[in-house]
Protein backbone atom coordinates (compact mmCIF):
# COMPACT_ATOMS: atom_id res chain seq x y z
CA UNK A 1 0.00 0.00 0.00
CA UNK A 2 3.08 2.51 0.65
CA UNK A 3 4.38 1.96 -2.55
CA UNK A 4 1.15 2.43 -4.06
CA UNK A 5 0.88 5.37 -2.50
CA UNK A 6 3.83 7.06 -3.00
CA UNK A 7 3.50 6.18 -6.98
CA UNK A 8 0.41 8.24 -6.92
CA UNK A 9 1.81 10.86 -5.32
CA UNK A 10 4.57 11.63 -7.96
CA UNK A 11 1.82 11.35 -10.95
CA UNK A 12 -0.99 13.45 -9.16
CA UNK A 13 1.93 16.36 -8.15
CA UNK A 14 2.91 18.62 -10.69
CA UNK A 15 6.01 17.67 -13.19
CA UNK A 16 7.24 21.70 -12.62
CA UNK A 17 9.48 22.35 -15.43
CA UNK A 18 13.06 23.09 -13.38
CA UNK A 19 13.39 26.27 -15.67
CA UNK A 20 10.17 27.40 -13.79
CA UNK A 21 10.36 26.47 -9.78
CA UNK A 22 14.49 26.19 -9.70
CA UNK A 23 14.60 29.37 -7.85
CA UNK A 24 12.90 27.80 -5.06
CA UNK A 25 16.11 25.90 -4.22
CA UNK A 26 18.06 29.18 -4.11
CA UNK A 27 16.94 31.06 -1.47
CA UNK A 28 16.85 31.77 2.65
CA UNK A 29 13.01 33.04 2.86
CA UNK A 30 12.32 35.54 6.01
CA UNK A 31 9.56 34.33 7.67
CA UNK A 32 7.16 37.22 7.34
CA UNK A 33 9.80 39.15 6.89
CA UNK A 34 12.98 39.82 8.90
CA UNK A 35 11.06 41.01 12.13
CA UNK A 36 12.36 41.31 15.74
CA UNK A 37 14.46 44.00 16.71
CA UNK A 38 11.41 46.52 16.91
CA UNK A 39 10.16 45.66 13.50
CA UNK A 40 6.65 44.15 13.05
CA UNK A 41 6.22 40.65 11.18
CA UNK A 42 5.09 41.46 7.98
CA UNK A 43 5.61 44.88 7.97
CA UNK A 44 7.31 47.29 5.84
CA UNK A 45 10.28 47.11 8.25
CA UNK A 46 10.52 43.84 8.52
CA UNK A 47 10.09 43.56 4.41
CA UNK A 48 13.05 46.41 3.70
CA UNK A 49 15.19 44.53 6.51
CA UNK A 50 15.02 41.32 4.65
CA UNK A 51 15.85 42.98 1.45
CA UNK A 52 18.70 44.74 2.91
CA UNK A 53 19.68 41.42 3.75
CA UNK A 54 19.44 39.72 0.73
CA UNK A 55 16.99 37.11 1.77
CA UNK A 56 13.95 36.12 -0.50
CA UNK A 57 10.64 37.05 1.49
CA UNK A 58 7.34 34.74 2.77
CA UNK A 59 4.60 36.75 4.04
CA UNK A 60 0.76 36.14 4.53
CA UNK A 61 -2.54 37.47 2.64
CA UNK A 62 -5.83 38.06 4.20
CA UNK A 63 -8.18 40.28 2.38
CA UNK A 64 -10.56 43.17 3.50
CA UNK A 65 -14.44 44.09 3.44
CA UNK A 66 -13.96 44.97 0.37
CA UNK A 67 -11.85 42.66 -1.39
CA UNK A 68 -8.36 43.45 -1.11
CA UNK A 69 -5.84 41.61 -0.50
CA UNK A 70 -4.04 42.88 2.50
CA UNK A 71 -0.71 41.58 4.18
CA UNK A 72 -1.39 40.02 7.29
CA UNK A 73 -1.36 36.90 8.92
CA UNK A 74 -4.12 36.84 11.71
CA UNK A 75 -7.52 36.43 11.66
CA UNK A 76 -8.47 39.42 13.71
CA UNK A 77 -6.33 42.75 15.14
CA UNK A 78 -6.24 41.76 18.34
CA UNK A 79 -2.37 40.07 18.88
CA UNK A 80 -0.56 43.21 16.69
CA UNK A 81 -3.37 45.97 16.69
CA UNK A 82 -5.05 45.49 20.11
CA UNK A 83 -8.11 45.86 18.71
CA UNK A 84 -11.36 43.18 18.28
CA UNK A 85 -12.35 43.42 15.00
CA UNK A 86 -11.94 40.64 12.50
CA UNK A 87 -9.45 41.65 9.39
CA UNK A 88 -12.20 40.56 7.19
CA UNK A 89 -14.50 43.48 8.85
CA UNK A 90 -12.52 46.27 8.21
CA UNK A 91 -11.89 48.17 4.03
CA UNK A 92 -8.60 48.78 2.89
CA UNK A 93 -9.26 52.67 3.74
CA UNK A 94 -9.77 51.23 7.43
CA UNK A 95 -7.20 49.02 7.41
CA UNK A 96 -4.95 52.21 6.73
CA UNK A 97 -5.80 53.88 9.82
CA UNK A 98 -4.60 51.40 12.19
CA UNK A 99 -0.87 50.96 13.33
CA UNK A 100 0.79 47.76 14.85
CA UNK A 101 0.81 48.02 18.83
CA UNK A 102 4.71 48.48 18.71
CA UNK A 103 5.60 50.52 15.78
CA UNK A 104 3.82 53.25 14.17
CA UNK A 105 3.82 51.84 10.85
CA UNK A 106 0.13 50.43 8.87
CA UNK A 107 -0.83 47.10 7.46
CA UNK A 108 0.25 47.23 3.88
CA UNK A 109 -2.04 45.61 0.53
CA UNK A 110 -0.34 43.53 -1.76
CA UNK A 111 0.09 46.20 -4.36
CA UNK A 112 2.37 47.45 -1.79
CA UNK A 113 4.51 45.34 -0.85
CA UNK A 114 5.30 44.62 -4.69
CA UNK A 115 6.00 48.13 -5.33
CA UNK A 116 8.20 47.73 -2.16
CA UNK A 117 9.83 44.35 -3.07
CA UNK A 118 10.02 45.22 -7.31
CA UNK A 119 11.67 41.92 -8.11
CA UNK A 120 14.87 42.29 -6.04
CA UNK A 121 14.46 39.11 -4.01
CA UNK A 122 11.86 36.25 -4.86
CA UNK A 123 8.25 36.49 -2.83
CA UNK A 124 6.97 33.75 -1.22
CA UNK A 125 2.91 34.54 -0.51
CA UNK A 126 0.76 32.43 1.79
CA UNK A 127 -3.16 32.82 1.28
CA UNK A 128 -5.18 32.02 4.60
CA UNK A 129 -7.90 30.04 4.75
CA UNK A 130 -9.78 27.63 6.90
CA UNK A 131 -13.85 26.20 7.10
CA UNK A 132 -16.67 28.09 5.29
CA UNK A 133 -14.04 30.72 3.66
CA UNK A 134 -14.45 32.29 0.08
CA UNK A 135 -10.23 30.99 -0.88
CA UNK A 136 -10.92 30.98 -4.48
CA UNK A 137 -11.90 34.65 -4.11
CA UNK A 138 -8.95 36.04 -2.54
CA UNK A 139 -7.11 33.66 -5.03
CA UNK A 140 -8.58 35.89 -7.55
CA UNK A 141 -7.55 39.28 -5.97
CA UNK A 142 -4.19 37.74 -5.62
CA UNK A 143 -3.83 36.67 -9.14
CA UNK A 144 -5.01 40.23 -9.95
CA UNK A 145 -2.86 42.29 -7.70
CA UNK A 146 0.05 40.62 -9.61
CA UNK A 147 -0.62 41.28 -13.00
CA UNK A 148 2.18 42.42 -14.42
CA UNK A 149 4.22 41.90 -11.51
CA UNK A 150 7.93 40.13 -13.54
CA UNK A 151 9.39 39.41 -10.22
CA UNK A 152 10.19 35.69 -8.81
CA UNK A 153 7.48 35.21 -6.58
CA UNK A 154 4.87 32.14 -6.03
CA UNK A 155 1.20 31.38 -4.12
CA UNK A 156 0.97 28.97 -1.43
CA UNK A 157 -1.83 27.65 0.65
CA UNK A 158 -2.45 24.96 3.41
CA UNK A 159 -5.66 24.96 1.85
CA UNK A 160 -5.24 22.43 -1.46
CA UNK A 161 -7.72 24.53 -3.32
CA UNK A 162 -5.66 27.56 -3.76
CA UNK A 163 -3.08 25.13 -6.17
CA UNK A 164 -6.17 23.64 -7.61
CA UNK A 165 -7.37 26.62 -8.90
CA UNK A 166 -4.65 28.64 -9.78
CA UNK A 167 -3.58 25.36 -12.04
CA UNK A 168 -6.68 25.94 -13.41
CA UNK A 169 -7.32 29.69 -13.61
CA UNK A 170 -3.38 31.26 -13.56
CA UNK A 171 -1.18 28.11 -14.89
CA UNK A 172 1.51 30.90 -14.55
CA UNK A 173 1.79 31.31 -11.01
CA UNK A 174 3.64 29.08 -9.68
CA UNK A 175 1.53 27.14 -6.95
CA UNK A 176 2.78 25.21 -3.54
CA UNK A 177 1.08 23.45 -0.89
CA UNK A 178 1.75 23.67 2.76
CA UNK A 179 1.52 21.18 4.92
CA UNK A 180 2.18 20.15 8.72
CA UNK A 181 1.08 17.35 10.67
CA UNK A 182 0.52 18.71 14.43
CA UNK A 183 -2.73 19.12 15.87
CA UNK A 184 -3.01 22.82 14.65
CA UNK A 185 -3.16 21.23 10.74
CA UNK A 186 -5.88 19.87 8.61
CA UNK A 187 -3.54 16.94 7.63
CA UNK A 188 -2.50 15.02 10.62
CA UNK A 189 -3.38 11.48 9.04
CA UNK A 190 -1.54 10.28 6.13
CA UNK A 191 -4.87 9.32 4.04
CA UNK A 192 -5.50 13.66 4.72
CA UNK A 193 -1.92 14.01 3.46
CA UNK A 194 -2.36 12.48 -0.05
CA UNK A 195 -5.88 13.76 -0.69
CA UNK A 196 -4.74 17.40 0.00
CA UNK A 197 -1.89 16.36 -2.43
CA UNK A 198 -4.32 15.07 -4.97
CA UNK A 199 -6.65 18.39 -5.02
CA UNK A 200 -3.77 20.07 -5.23
CA UNK A 201 -1.35 18.72 -7.50
CA UNK A 202 1.65 21.77 -6.74
CA UNK A 203 4.92 22.65 -8.12
CA UNK A 204 6.63 22.64 -4.77
CA UNK A 205 5.77 21.95 -1.09
CA UNK A 206 6.57 24.15 1.74
CA UNK A 207 6.27 21.18 4.96
CA UNK A 208 6.37 21.62 8.76
CA UNK A 209 10.32 21.45 9.62
CA UNK A 210 9.19 19.58 12.89
CA UNK A 211 7.35 16.99 10.43
CA UNK A 212 10.55 15.79 8.68
CA UNK A 213 11.68 13.39 7.65
CA UNK A 214 8.82 12.39 5.97
CA UNK A 215 8.69 9.42 3.60
CA UNK A 216 6.01 11.07 1.29
CA UNK A 217 8.18 14.46 0.98
CA UNK A 218 11.50 12.58 0.52
CA UNK A 219 9.74 10.61 -2.67
CA UNK A 220 8.37 13.59 -4.02
CA UNK A 221 11.71 15.52 -3.73
CA UNK A 222 13.61 12.65 -4.89
CA UNK A 223 11.14 12.79 -8.37
CA UNK A 224 11.87 16.66 -8.63
CA UNK A 225 9.21 18.29 -6.84
CA UNK A 226 10.97 21.65 -4.53
CA UNK A 227 10.81 20.98 -0.87
CA UNK A 228 10.62 24.30 1.36
CA UNK A 229 10.46 24.31 5.42
CA UNK A 230 9.42 25.86 8.14
CA UNK A 231 9.28 27.68 10.60
CA UNK A 232 13.08 27.14 10.66
CA UNK A 233 14.22 28.93 13.92
CA UNK A 234 16.92 27.23 15.49
CA UNK A 235 20.42 26.06 14.03
CA UNK A 236 18.57 22.53 14.97
CA UNK A 237 15.71 23.21 12.81
CA UNK A 238 18.29 24.67 10.00
CA UNK A 239 20.45 21.25 9.69
CA UNK A 240 17.18 19.31 9.77
CA UNK A 241 16.16 21.74 6.81
CA UNK A 242 19.74 21.36 5.24
CA UNK A 243 19.37 17.51 5.00
CA UNK A 244 15.84 17.08 4.35
CA UNK A 245 14.57 20.02 2.18
CA UNK A 246 15.88 22.69 -0.53
CA UNK A 247 15.17 25.52 1.34
CA UNK A 248 14.37 27.35 4.47
CA UNK A 249 11.40 29.80 5.56
CA UNK A 250 13.25 31.17 8.89
CA UNK A 251 13.48 33.35 11.09
CA UNK A 252 15.32 34.43 14.57
CA UNK A 253 17.98 32.10 15.35
CA UNK A 254 17.14 29.70 12.03
CA UNK A 255 18.48 32.62 9.85
CA UNK A 256 21.96 32.32 8.70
Amino acid sequence: MRSLLSRLDRYFAARPDPARVGWLRQWTYAHRGLHGNGRVENSRGAFQAALEAGLGIECDIQRSLDDWPMVFHDWDFARLIGRPEKAAALTRAEWRELAYLESEERPLDLSELLALVAGKVPLLIEIKSRKGYNVEWTCRRVVDALAGYDGSHAVMSFDPRVSRWLGRHSPATVRGLVMREDDHGYTQQPWQRHLALWIARPEFLAYHVAALPNPMVAGLREAGLPVLTWTVNSPEARAVAAQFADAPIAEGAGLP
